[in-house]
């Protein structure tokens, strides 16, 4: 069924929870990988002249771990750094839009659950991405 997997990671213990069940389900139905990571360079670098490199070679860095993982477990893997350079692009919207244009069959992607202020101040990316992707979404919750 899901032949094109995307995974969203962050280089959290729960997107790696999500990494890990994204390679169980390419396992299972002999799928492709694709592991993503977003930088937003814009809000990062509000009133800065150049990108913020730390977090692009933190992005990096986190897509370099995630790959290992997948190659380890046998599983045919892309990774893909997404920067977000114009002001008005969400990470929700980048990760939706690059799994419509791979084109992926299923996105997994972690949820922190977080409830209340914290979730109201942060927002949650997970929830971006039900909104507004057109492909189906598996939620992978933290413990």
């Amino acid at each position: 069924m899901f032949k094109r997997i995307l995974v969203a990671v962050d280089g959290s213990d729960t997107a790696e929870q999500a990494l890990l069940e994204a390679i169980n389900l390419a396992k299972e139905h002999q799928a492709q990988l694709r592991i993503v990571h977003v930088v937003d360079v814009v809000n990062i670098n509000l009133g800065a002249e150049f990108p913020n490199l730390s977090a692009i070679s933190s992005g990096r860095e986190i897509l370099r771990k995630a790959e290992a993982v997948a190659r380890g477990a046998g599983i045919p893997v892309e990774t893909r750094l997404i920067e977000i350079d114009t002001l008005g692009h969400r990470i929700p919207e980048m990760i939706a839009a690059d799994a419509e244009a791979w084109p992926a069959d299923l996105i997994v992607i972690c949820t922190h659950g977080r409830r209340g202020l914290s979730h109201l101040f942060l927002g949650s990316v997970a929830e971006g991405v039900v909104r507004v992707a057109t492909k189906p979404v598996l939620l992978i919750r933290g413990k």
